[in-house]
């Protein structure tokens, strides 16, 4: 059955909705009925974290097909099309927003965001399975967050930002050791530069040595310290995240193959197929008529 094409919803963060002048939020998402479904399709400007007690259905993240399930602990990125296929009146959860400003605004450590595992991998879901004592643990650290958030006083912001830096840095924990990916501390920050640089240049730049132009350092150099972070060499990074914006801008930008080719600076269109084809198995048609034949990854 062929999938059904809807209007795409741009949803912004809302201040007001907290209260206070934080960009962040939690609740549980009987406080929030409606939110998921309210819009067929949907982008947010804004992390997402939903920690289920009770789930069911399916949400299709993009391209992405994830079946949603009992004691998930789930994790959005921002500017990642949702459509959600839900019972949301028999869901029990309790979720967790936040901007990326919020982060850089109150965390001193500007690479923190990029620390985290769930926020950068490609290959690995964004998802963990959890335990009853690990979600009752999470609840009581979002049901802290949120009191503040109701009731703030002086020191408020110190303590959100206190809980929600513990509350990020345990679930990459759990993230890494359920994916088994690197956890150690970076010797540098060439790695995080690297995914900083790749979110802004990505259309312009596709080699590794010209980010490690950027950064001044030696290919090496760069390629070491990103196995060291991340598990994979620079290139694999770098080509699992132009194959991302690739498969975004067929599905989402209702651009042609040659438009989307000339924008990311492939020199014929059948460079970019023959790229696409090496890293997918699929020629770009094949991919298109299984995403509308309701066929996900």
């Amino acid at each position: 059955m062929a999938k059904t094409t809807y209007r795409l919803v741009e949803v912004p963060f809302s201040k007001t909705e907290c209260g206070v002048d934080f960009f962040i939020n939690t609740a549980h998402g009987s406080e929030r009925r409606g939110v998921l479904t309210e819009y067929p399709v949907f982008k947010t400007d804004f992390f997402e974290m939903f920690f289920f007690r009770k789930a069911n259905g399916y949400l299709l993240l993009g391209y992405q097909k994830i079946e949603l399930h009992d004691g998930m602990v789930l994790i959005l990125k921002p500017h990642q099309q949702q459509e959600w296929h839900i019972d949301e009146d028999a869901l029990d959860y309790d979720f967790l927003i936040f901007r990326n400003d919020f982060m850089r605004t109150f965390i001193a450590d500007k690479f923190f965001v990029y620390r985290l595992q769930y926020c950068q991998q490609t290959d690995t879901p964004p998802y963990f399975m959890a335990t009853a004592d690990e979600l009752t643990e999470y609840e009581r650290l979002l049901k802290k967050i949120r009191s503040e958030l109701r009731q703030p006083v002086a020191d408020s912001y110190h303590i959100i930002v206190s809980v929600l830096y513990y509350l990020l840095a345990v679930l990459n924990r759990r993230y890494t050791e359920t994916y088994s990916l690197p956890f150690e501390l970076p010797k540098n920050h060439y790695a995080f530069l690297f995914v900083e640089l790749m979110e802004q240049h990505i259309r312009d730049l596709q080699r590794v040595q010209e980010y490690a132009d950027l950064l001044h350092v030696s290919r090496v150099t760069l390629n070491q310290s990103v196995m060291a972070q991340y598990g994979v060499p620079a290139t694999v990074l770098l080509k699992q995240r132009l194959l991302a914006e690739i498969k975004n801008g067929l599905l989402f930008s209702h651009k042609t193959v040659s438009k989307i080719a000339y924008d990311f600076h492939f020199s014929e269109p059948s460079h970019l197929m023959r790229f696409f084809k090496k890293a997918t198995g699929k020629t770009c048609t094949q991919f298109l008529q299984e995403y509308e034949n309701g066929t996900f990854e």
